[in-house]
């Protein structure tokens, strides 16, 4: 039975749960950051029932203009389970407001350019001063110090600097940069994590605050495996290789009879050995060529040609039948058509789709870390820019009127009638 339904129907719906508890339940985080890295790792955090604060600027994070069709797909995504709060950072009053947000927060995250933070007359320090167990979790491209520590942080530049380009590829064309926010998104989990580490030494170790210096750069190249070390041993430089490995063989994508594409990887010797007896190669087993994978890596070219002509005789749901059966390590290479329209995905509900004032119903991935005692959830839409903007502020602690004069002054932003 095929794998696939009808494209992009029959998605699982999933309703918000608003009253949904959390592991992180009674956890403030006030989020000034922008862009990709930050949101990523602040939406993680509110997935699991923290509350998330969103500081955003008069024209909202820059999330809100990456637009399709006039939705703001990015911001829906990254702003979920998040309250938005808009502040005009250029008005006269707009630092001291933001020190009136600091007292009860357990993280900070920010994502300006370093020494901004200082510049402001909010540095570590003075923010310490206010909330002494605060976590700061500072985002940038390069790092806090170091000589590039001014440099524009972009992922892109980050991409091209670690290595990743260079790599990615083939050995006949340019360097390939991710088609996606890659180096963003890598620190952005590890942002989660590493605030989760300074939130358990707060809490369970009676320890204070102290500052996470969180580049793009430093998560990536970690990611990137031991070319350091490789290198030294061989004098080397990883090639780009397309999508064939310099370590294990065979790993490829193979072009089907129907136009689609497979992709196989065979990482131990046994299962080597599997595809070649499933394709009736088992002679090549033996073969000084293909006898042990350093042999195989090699010799990729052949060993790629004898499974692609095989390969290419038969669809790809027949190859991804024929193989399975023979308990060889074989996928489909899906477009987001044929991953929403998958039948594991829609058992397993990675692709829900939740209620949505632009599009009616939103297609979003569900929380990716599945707790089974404490599962995260998706308790709010992402919000509207300030909708909860007197919502925090009298939380903090702001009388009617003081909110009232900030409104009139311009200094907040809010909403005329905010939902509840």
């Amino acid at each position: 039975m095929s794998p696939l339904d009808s494209p992009g129907e029959g998605l699982p719906r999933a309703d918000y749960t608003p009253g949904a508890r959390g592991p992180l339940t009674g956890v403030r985080v006030l989020d000034l950051s922008r862009l990709v890295a930050g949101n990523t790792l602040t939406q993680h955090l509110a997935d699991f029932g923290a509350t998330v604060d969103k500081v955003e600027p008069r024209d909202g994070d820059t999330l809100r203009g990456w637009r399709v069709k006039g939705v703001e797909t990015a911001w829906k995504v990254h702003g979920r389970g998040k309250r938005s709060l808009c502040i005009d950072f250029r008005h006269k009053d707009a630092i001291p407001l933001i020190r009136r947000l600091v007292p009860g927060a357990a993280m900070l995250v920010e994502s300006f350019r370093p020494g901004t933070l200082e510049a402001m007359g909010l540095s570590p320090e003075e923010l310490l001063r206010i909330e002494p167990r605060l976590i700061i979790v500072r985002i940038s491209g390069w790092g806090q110090d170091g000589p590039y520590s001014r440099r524009p942080g972009f992922g892109t530049l980050v991409e091209g600097f670690a290595g990743f380009a260079e790599m990615n590829g083939f050995a006949d064309r340019e360097p390939v940069l991710p088609p996606m926010y890659l180096a963003d998104t890598i620190a952005g989990l590890t942002g989660a994590f590493a605030a989760m580490a300074a939130l358990r030494e707060v809490e369970i170790n009676g320890g204070q605050g102290q500052v996470i210096d969180l580049p793009l750069l430093d998560p990536l190249f970690t990611a990137l495996g031991p070319q350091a070390a490789n290198y030294r041993l061989t004098g080397k430089t990883k090639p780009r290789t397309g999508s064939r490995s310099t370590g294990a063989a065979p790993r490829n994508v193979y072009r089907t009879s129907d136009g689609g594409w497979v992709c196989l990887s065979a990482s131990t010797q046994g299962m080597a050995e599997r595809v070649l007896r499933s394709i009736g190669r088992a002679d090549l087993i033996d073969d000084p060529r293909f006898r042990t994978n350093e042999q195989r890596v090699a010799h990729g070219q052949e060993l790629d040609a004898i499974i692609g002509a095989f390969v290419g005789q038969r669809t790809l749901e027949e190859n991804v039948a024929f193989f399975e059966a023979a308990e060889v390590t074989i996928g489909p290479v899906n477009d987001i058509v044929r991953f929403m329209a998958d039948r594991h995905v829609k058992a397993r509900a990675l692709l829900a789709d939740y209620p949505d004032e632009d599009m009616g119903q939103f297609p979003m991935h569900a929380v990716s870390s599945r707790l089974s005692g404490t599962p995260g959830a998706i308790r709010s839409p992402a919000p509207r820019l300030g909708q909860h903007s007197r919502e925090i502020l009298a939380g903090q602690g702001l009388t009617p009127s003081e909110i009232e004069a900030a409104l009139a002054s311009g200094l907040v932003t809010a909403p005329q009638e905010t939902p509840a």
